[in-house]
């Protein structure tokens, strides 16, 4: 077998420690890799993080920064059956290695996808709505978000070495920060070839990225209060780190990812045959045996009511029994090794301490009946179920966590207990709930929610689309309070605001617009003889203003709208019931007449730099127009970003007023604009 050399990226450079510490197979025991850090200048990473990489990425905007991101996940993609075969020794089967590698692109398609929709082709977001400070309208407030000047730096477990890589990178580079990524040591050579696919694409700015293989050093002393730090691991190793000086000191930005003692419940409405009960059985065994149980969402307890503990025990065990466990590389075989003999002899030593309480009811401690051949110096573990039948005396399973092919049934009186028993794991990243009784959902949500950073409920509806327990998505919220480490990661453009800087501004409407390049209430506007559908986006000045010509709203428009709709809705057609309306005080116009009326009034119809219009925005009503009323409307070019070559999108504040200067409603008009 081939040694592999796991060598770090520094300073532009691949750099080979002389210092280095073995790397065993999962297997077979034998040598795959050798790696370590000795002789890195850390703090001179860092600053070449900020000086290089960070000056580069704040130059960019989200949009170019999502295109980056899309790039390095396609790369991934292209480049996966290598890390496929490379996972194999980490005791990962190709299904869990699947997770790993083609999961974690998807974070970044993800990422890149939500970043170019919902965030501006700029490098400032906006943040909630603009906030009058003063009677005359000169003074005013708003929040924004802006890239910080530091570097993030992420500590990352040995059980996803891509995917627990790529869901921090992606957010990071779209805020604008250059990363230095720290893998574990035991996987670290599988993270380390996926950084080489990603620097060999050549679009990564000198100094975005940056790979430890090995240990850290003075890393941490050289971080500064721009800088963050993003952990995943162990409970101790996070609080270590918390505790670090520079780390308290400079108050770095730390988010922790920590394992927890996640539960699943059986609801107490599925019986024995029903879809919810054989669900249950499918979810705990699945995420027993995933990835061999190492995953940070794995269910470790599970909660049935307390007449049903055999029939599940039962029902578990024989699916257990056929789950087939050897070499990850025979397409039989169904859970893989844990990743290390020093793994596997830590979850045997926790399992030792929770059978002190718990029977072992399924699985053997040092059975070796394992499919594959040269498997002794393998990290090879059976499944182990436990059975607690007196869960509240049971403070190790409540409190200790076995990172393996482990979990532990427990019996519950009622819902209230079951919650008191999922919460009694003092925080965790996942709660399940298999159950088609929607009081009983509400009910454990009142009760648990504050305890679980994510609650996924599965019945025989959503089954089939599911994507179970233990599966944490991009587009939402990966982390949870207490154990879990009271982080938060991925829940689409929430991570990318979680790695920037909030900051309030205030000053003259004109002021802040020139900062955030859009259109205030109050900023100064501009008018001109081109209607501004004749400009294309690159001559369309922010502020640029159209005023319309007055419409007055008849009797008769209104009558005829309704007709021609459908929209007899007493307000618009019965003067009596509109007049007893404590709203409407007499018949109305209807305010989808109002949007046509308006469009009527400020569209150039002529072929022209405006494409499209795509939708309306924060449309609101504010006041009724009634017969005899008249109506104008005030344009304005509120934003523009550039989507491609072709078109971009411009945002336009539109604003109705009636004759006696009142606002009769206002909403945002997108459309998609020639450059």
């Amino acid at each position: 077998m081939v040694v592999r050399t796991v060598e770090s990226f520094a300073e532009g450079k691949w750099f080979r420690s002389t210092r280095l510490s073995p790397i065993e197979s999962a297997i077979n025991g034998e040598i795959v890799a050798e790696t370590g850090s000795d002789g890195l200048d850390f703090g001179a990473m860092v600053s070449y993080a900020r000086n290089s990489g960070g000056s580069a990425l704040r130059a960019m905007t989200f949009h170019q920064r999502a295109n980056l991101v899309k790039a390095l996940g396609q790369a991934i993609g292209e480049h996966k059956e290598k890390l496929y075969e490379m996972s194999f020794d980490t005791g990962a089967t190709r299904a869990d290695s699947w997770i790993d590698i083609e999961g974690g692109a998807g974070t970044l398609f993800s990422a890149s996808n939500k970043a170019k929709r919902e965030l501006p082709n700029s490098n400032i977001i906006i943040d909630g709505e603009f906030e009058p400070l003063s009677k005359s309208g000169s003074f005013a407030g708003l929040h924004i978000y802006s890239s910080k000047q530091g570097v993030a730096v992420h500590i990352n477990a040995y059980n996803f070495p891509i995917w627990g890589m790529l869901e921090k990178i992606g957010p990071s580079l779209i805020a604008g920060l250059p990363v230095i990524v720290k893998p574990a040591q035991q996987t670290g050579y599988i993270a380390e070839a996926a950084v080489r696919i990603m620097l060999a694409t050549g679009l990564l700015p000198d100094g975005a990225l940056q790979l430890i293989s090995g240990s850290t050093g003075d890393l941490l002393d050289h971080l500064t209060g721009q800088d963050s730090v993003a952990f995943t691991g162990s409970a101790a190793t996070s609080e270590k780190l918390q505790q670090h000086p520079a780390i308290a000191r400079e108050a770095v930005l730390f988010n922790a990812e920590r394992d927890s003692l996640n539960a699943s419940i059986l609801g107490p409405d599925a019986m024995g045959g029903t879809p919810e009960f054989d669900l249950f059985v499918k979810e705990v065994a699945k995420e027993m045996t995933v990835k061999a149980g190492q995953k940070c969402t794995a269910i470790r307890r599970a909660l049935v009511p307390a007449d049903r503990m055999d029939e599940v025990q039962d029902a578990l065990s024989r699916r257990l029994a056929a789950t087939i466990v050897g070499d990850p590389r025979r397409d039989d075989v169904r859970m893989g090794a844990l990743v290390s003999r020093g793994q596997r002899a830590d979850v045997l030593g926790k399992v030792a301490l929770q059978a002190k309480v718990a029977d072992i009811v399924f699985g053997s401690l040092d059975e070796a009946n394992f499919k594959g051949d040269g498997l002794d110096k393998g990290a090879f573990l059976s499944p182990l179920l436990l059975r607690a039948d007196d869960p509240w005396k049971a403070s190790a399973i409540h409190e200790m966590e076995a990172f393996g092919p482990v979990a532990t049934l427990m019996p519950y009186k009622d819902v209230d207990d079951a919650i008191a028993l999922a919460n009694f794991g003092q925080g965790s990243l996942a709660l399940s709930v298999v159950s088609h009784d929607n009081d009983v959902v509400r009910q454990i949500v009142s009760g648990a929610g504050s305890f679980h950073g994510r609650m996924v409920f599965i019945n025989r509806d959503c089954a089939k689309e599911s994507t179970g327990h233990g599966t944490p998505l991009p587009v939402l919220v990966h982390g949870g309070p207490g154990r879990a480490g009271g982080g938060e990661e991925q829940g689409g453009v929430r991570a990318v605001k979680h790695a920037m800087q909030r900051s309030a501004l205030q000053g003259t409407p004109d002021m802040l617009a020139a900062i955030i390049g859009e259109y205030l209430p109050g900023t100064t506007q501009t008018t001109g003889d081109v209607h501004p559908f004749r400009k294309k986006m690159s001559e369309l000045e922010i502020g640029y203003t159209f005023n319309s010509a007055w419409r007055t709203v008849t009797l008769e428009d209104i009558e005829h709208f309704a007709h021609f709709t459908g929209d007899t809705f007493y307000a618009h057609m019965d003067e009596v019931a509109a007049a007893a309306s404590p709203i409407f005080g007499g018949r109305v116009a209807h305010g989808y007449l109002i949007l046509s009326f308006a469009a009527g009034l400020f569209v150039d119809p002529a072929p022209g730099p405006v494409l499209a219009n795509f939708g309306l925005e924060r449309l609101r009503f504010v006041k009724p127009l009634k017969p005899g009323d008249s109506m104008k409307v005030a344009l304005t070019a509120k934003s523009k970003s550039l989507r491609n070559a072709e078109m971009g999108e411009v945002r336009w504040s539109v604003l109705v007023t009636n004759q006696g200067d009142d606002v009769v409603a206002t909403y945002d008009l997108l459309t998609m604009n020639t450059p």
